[in-house]
């Protein structure tokens, strides 16, 4: 336990928050640690939408180089922003507790425009967002929001939109979810939404052991079958899929859903287990997808290009 574990973050107010946490779980059982800054590629672009960017690990990569290099001993993410298949040599060496996995509307001024017909402005750079809202809410208009989510709220608050969908769990980790924020608990969320993930080298036993002092097996279970209908899908940032899997009364109730990206065509799954025996519920729930409409999908958005 002497060695000082570096921790990977990226340098944004909420993912250091989430490192910073890492750092204080790690304290409790005797491991000293200390924060490294590692900028992202998703940091530095903050002009394309990312499912224009189209690759996978946007904000993981250049923490997964410094992790592959040594540079650092784990890496802390948000699980939704990793990809299914992990770089070859890193592993899951823990996953925290999940926080609120709902996406959240943060109104320009109120929210009474979504109670009309007419077309209204909502900012978001996620294509699953869009595909959902624009489902419920045919001829919005959406428009692109990039940044922390410091700039992302500041934005909100200088434009002349409607308003901008957020993830409630970022916002409300470092204490900025606006009051006037509305659940969106018709929206499913992208798949890991809401948890931690630490990762460290495969060979690395001290950081093994030292993580597995916190890792929740629950939500660790949870966001697995959600990765593993994300992974047989083959979907990435530019497919609208979303997933969710809870635990409830002793069974796995899962959710899935995959829309066309204009969000005219949506086919849901719903799939449920006893705990023991859901390890392949979100492979299971993806074929049934599939055979149920969720190809067709698909294979229009694989054809857009």
């Amino acid at each position: 336990m002497d060695k000082v574990i570096r921790i990977g973050t990226r340098e944004s107010q909420l993912a250091v928050w989430q490192a910073t946490q890492v750092k204080e779980l790690l304290g409790k059982h005797g491991y000293a640690s200390e924060l490294v800054y590692i900028k992202s590629d998703g940091d530095t672009d903050l002009k394309t939408p990312l499912y224009e960017i189209g690759v996978q690990g946007i904000f993981t990569r250049a923490l997964d180089i410094a992790l592959l290099n040594s540079e650092i001993d784990i890496a802390v993410h948000s699980m939704k922003d990793v990809p299914t298949v992990m770089a070859k040599g890193i592993v899951k060496a823990a996953v925290l507790p999940r926080a609120s996995y709902l996406d959240i509307l943060v109104p320009k001024d109120d929210h009474s425009f979504t109670d009309n017909n007419r077309p209204f402005v909502i900012a978001t750079s996620s294509i699953r967002r869009k595909a959902q809202w624009l489902n419920r809410y045919p001829g919005s208009q959406i428009e692109n929001l990039r940044g922390n989510v410091n700039t992302r709220l500041r934005k909100v608050e200088e434009s002349s939109w409607s308003g901008a969908i957020f993830a409630a769990a970022g916002l409300e980790r470092i204490g900025l979810r606006p009051a006037n924020a509305i659940d969106l608990d018709w929206m499913l969320p992208a798949p890991a939404q809401g948890a931690i993930l630490v990762v460290c080298r495969e060979n690395d036993t001290n950081c093994l052991d030292a993580c597995a002092n916190f890792h929740d097996k629950e939500t660790s279970a949870c966001v697995d079958i959600e990765r593993d209908f994300l992974r047989e899908l083959l979907g990435g940032c530019s497919t609208p899929i979303s997933a969710l899997a809870a635990v409830v009364d002793g069974s796995v109730i899962f959710k899935g859903n995959i829309l066309s990206k204009d969000g005219t065509q949506k086919v849901d799954v719903e799939q449920e287990a006893a705990v023991a025996d859901a390890a392949n519920m979100g492979r299971e729930a993806a074929k049934k997808l599939l055979a149920n409409g969720g190809q067709r999908i698909l294979e229009g958005i694989q054809n857009e290009g």
